[in-house]
């Protein structure tokens, strides 16, 4: 299992479909690497406590609002634009890596204080997905396949 959770995210989201069903969540309000933790903490057998939960959204909601967000609607605003302007795209470019750099950020913030989370003593964790995704994307097929797609990591993890 990957004990860091940028690892644990980059993994996963090399995973057939995973990517897909990230941007489907993240268009429904999901962000995403609340999404990923959660499979993190999943993985781990850490329970999902209120207080925890909180804490990761108090974490995360700022960073994605204020950092990642803006760079993103850059990125997107300059899509059609860049297609066209050599200059341009090459900006895109950086940009894409500034928004990858500021979720790995938001990622190894949200490990930081993960750190004296320990596995529950009953041997499994509440669903973590269910808490930390918006409820609108509860029963859509892109959290159901981010699930799967964690589980099966996790199972091919413990294989090895």
């Amino acid at each position: 299992m990957h004990t860091d959770l940028w690892d644990h995210a980059r993994a996963l989201y090399a995973r057939p479909g995973v990517e897909h069903a990230c941007l489907a969540l993240q268009s429904l309000g999901g962000d995403v690497c609340l999404l990923l933790c959660a499979t993190w903490l999943q993985a781990r057998g850490v329970a999902a406590e209120p207080q925890r939960v909180e804490a990761l959204l108090a974490v995360s909601g700022p960073w994605q609002r204020d950092v990642v967000a803006p760079l993103r609607a850059l990125r997107q605003a300059w899509r059609g634009q860049a297609a066209h302007d050599a200059a341009l795209a090459a900006l895109r470019e950086q940009v894409k890596r500034l928004e990858l750099e500021a979720e790995r950020t938001v990622l190894e913030r949200l490990q930081g204080i993960t750190c004296g989370w320990s596995a529950s003593p009953h041997g499994h964790a509440d669903d973590w997905l269910l808490r930390l995704a918006p409820a609108p994307t509860h029963d859509h097929d892109a959290l159901h396949q981010l699930r799967a797609a964690a589980a099966a990591l996790q199972e091919a993890e413990e294989d090895d």
